[in-house]
């Protein structure tokens, strides 16, 4: 009788990409020299992916010396449910994020045309519109209105954001409430629709 030893092989050791400096595609996988990715419109070279970008990199891209004059940025949200684990979620998000929330809007200029911006960040909670999210988006409308700028609101976002309930959802209301005012006066509204942006929003 033949005796033999399993021998389990030695799993390979997954590479290590430093933090910031590296990017993996998740289509093809190539390893991307982040630099080189950001010069080419965060497109993978090698089979043309589109990577998921932060909306600090949308204000880079579109933006007319990547500048917005951001207002509210004080703005946070509160935990008026006591959801479980809201707070810490909110807290990682914040510090993983360097936001108060899903969302920056602010005054700046394409073209050199004067309008209202603002961008979601999926990055942040699933981009979740919760009750300051709203807010700012509903701020942001008043503002082009006020001013009888255009308005452009980039969408990154799951939906509503459950932690909030019905607070959350009262959010969808009051946005397309100052929509129809911005429509009455007839300005400029541009809404992008970005990967991924799901549900009401």
């Amino acid at each position: 009788m033949w005796f033999k030893k399993n021998i389990k092989a030695k799993p390979e050791d997954k590479l290590q990409l430093p933090d910031g400096l590296w990017a993996k595609c998740e289509a093809c996988g190539e390893i991307l020299y982040r630099k080189e990715l950001e010069k080419n419109l965060w497109i993978c070279p090698k089979c043309q992916f589109h990577f998921r970008i932060s909306c600090r990199d949308y204000i880079t891209l579109l933006l007319d010396d990547a500048k917005l004059e951001e207002l509210d940025t004080d703005l946070e949200p509160l935990d008026t449910l006591d959801f479980p684990g809201y707070k810490k979620k909110m807290k990682d998000a914040q510090q993983k994020m360097s936001m108060k929330d899903a969302v920056v809007y602010g005054i700046t200029q394409i073209g050199g045309t004067s309008l209202v911006f603002a961008a979601m960040d999926f990055g942040f909670m699933g981009g979740s519109m919760g009750s300051v999210v709203g807010e700012k988006v509903a701020r942001a409308i008043r503002l082009a209105y006020d001013k009888e700028i255009p308005l452009i609101i980039l969408s990154a976002s799951g939906g509503a954001r459950m932690q909030e309930g019905i607070l959350s959802l009262m959010q969808l209301a009051k946005t397309s409430a100052e929509l129809a005012l911005l429509n009455q006066k007839k300005l400029p509204y541009i809404s992008i629709l970005t990967h991924p942006t799901t549900a009401g929003v």
